[in-house]
């Protein structure tokens, strides 16, 4: 009997220990409603429709309607998926277009980009993505209005906000306004399937984005990524009184009492500041006024024209992309070019790499466009 008492006894008292147990922590239902709510708030970034391959990276760009910027991203090789959707608005609302379209629920049409970046830089991409936006204007592109039109690059990890963060600030020197969101991805939605390829299933349907800078941006043979600018301090270390104040002061050289102004040889011309190939030797001509003059780039991306009013006169300045290089204004309609445009360059702004050397400084790839 006592043995029969004392199992009874111990019984119950595992009994207690395990409901002791299982109370520790709880909370009554409110409490845990409102942690739940706090943990759904403060959540990492969700994407439930992309999953992660490996050698594969990923980017969102929110630029006008969708379309124009899936099909701009479509085009460039590297990249392997360009998908229409909705990203970074209200966390209780899973929008749909009807509901996007009114404006009113805090949420931006996106695209998600996957690239290969052993095919194409991040560098490029975002560089693409600025160059076919206006970024002075909110809450528009083009013909379309609306908050959901608003411009944005949203990151999902550290290394892609670094070089969205490194490329947007030397983007911002070129405007006076600058109003792209730079943000890391709250959530994403995908669009409705209708909108998903939208331009290859309607070849002439809307597109914001003119297709002929969608072409352009498409013929990448020059990749920013491989000639980053270097620090502001390593700048003014590396160059002449004269090349700093030209290049970054939009300064001007002496006609005729200039470097390359007569140079004949075969070879490349780079911008002094990140090695970026900008001109061929082929394309050099003389035009008479005694700076280096080409009647086309390379690459047409490596360019960035901004107007200039300075002097009383209006003229379209050339920086260079990836540095910022001021090399010096574009004119058309020039009867001694053989293309019509002339590129008058300071030679400030330029070194030249002379064919035999192109291989051996890593510009092997660019021999064929030297005659």
């Amino acid at each position: 009997m006592k043995k029969i008492l004392a199992m009874l006894m111990l019984i119950a008292l595992l009994l207690t220990a395990c409901n002791a147990a299982i109370n520790v922590g709880q909370t009554d239902p409110t409490e845990q409603n409102d942690a739940e709510a706090m943990e759904a708030s403060t959540a990492p970034a969700i994407d439930n429709a992309y999953f992660k391959q490996e050698g594969v990276e990923v980017i969102y760009f929110a630029g006008g309607c969708f379309w124009g910027v899936e099909k701009l991203m479509q085009s460039i090789p590297g990249v392997v998926a360009a998908t229409s959707g909705y990203a970074n608005g209200q966390s209780d609302i899973v929008p749909s277009y009807e509901q996007v379209v009114s404006g009113g629920t805090g949420y931006r049409e996106t695209v998600r980009v996957e690239y290969k970046p052993d095919q194409v830089s991040l560098d490029a991409l975002v560089f693409a993505y600025y160059q076919v936006i206006d970024p002075t204007v909110a809450n528009a592109q083009g013909n379309d209005v609306g908050t959901q039109y608003q411009t944005g690059i949203y990151y999902a990890d550290d290394a892609t906000k670094e070089t969205v963060e490194r490329i947007t600030a030397i983007v911002k020197e070129r405007y006076a306004d600058f109003v792209v969101e730079i943000e890391p991805l709250e959530r994403f939605f995908d669009a409705e399937e209708y909108h998903q390829d939208y331009l290859v299933k309607n070849p002439m349907g809307y597109c914001h984005i003119p297709r002929d800078e969608i072409s352009g941006v498409t013929n990448i043979i020059v990749d920013p990524g491989n000639y980053p600018r270097p620090a502001d301090e390593t700048i003014k270390a590396m160059l002449t009184e004269l090349q700093y104040n030209v290049t970054q002061n939009a300064g001007t050289e002496a006609l005729f009492k200039n470097e390359y102004w007569d140079n004949h040889a075969h070879g490349l011309y780079v911008d002094i500041v990140t090695g970026e190939p900008l001109f061929s030797s082929s394309d050099k001509f003389d035009s008479g006024t005694g700076w280096p003059s080409f009647s086309k780039g390379i690459d047409e991306n490596t360019f960035v024209y901004i107007v200039d009013e300075s002097f009383g006169m209006a003229r379209t300045e050339v920086r260079s992309r990836a540095g910022n290089t001021h090399l010096g204004h574009v004119f058309y309609n020039e009867g001694l070019s053989p293309t019509g445009t002339r590129y008058c360059i300071n030679s400030a702004s330029l070194r030249f790499v002379p064919y035999e050397q192109m291989e051996a400084e890593g510009y092997g790839y660019l021999l064929d466009y030297i005659d």
